[in-house]
């Protein structure tokens, strides 16, 4: 567990630290994570679709990479249900990775 927080804590600080346009964890910066959010959302009621924004992020991400925080406690901090993080690739026409 402690690996996982440290792991959690160094991709928080990559993405705080560096401008959003240079910053990136599987591919994707901080701004894509957001546009993304809305959809995956650890609310009631998030949008029934994700964004043209989202999934064209998405389509350009590392899927495998963004599969291994799938677990992880960042996820909170951004608002996110990995649930519903997991169905988004599905949404945009993209195939998740085996064993995601």
């Amino acid at each position: 567990m402690a690996k996982v927080a440290a792991a959690a804590l160094a991709v928080l600080l990559v993405v705080a630290a560096a401008p959003a346009a240079q910053a990136a964890v599987c591919n994707m910066s901080n701004d894509q994570f957001m546009a993304c959010q809305p959809a995956a959302a650890a609310t009631s009621n998030p949008t029934p679709s994700p964004s043209a924004d989202c999934c064209t992020a998405l389509s350009k991400a590392d899927l495998s990479c963004l599969c291994s925080y799938k677990n992880s406690p960042w996820l909170s901090l951004y608002n996110i249900d990995p649930s519903r993080a997991m169905q988004l690739p599905a949404k945009c026409g993209l195939t998740a990775p085996p064993n995601c």
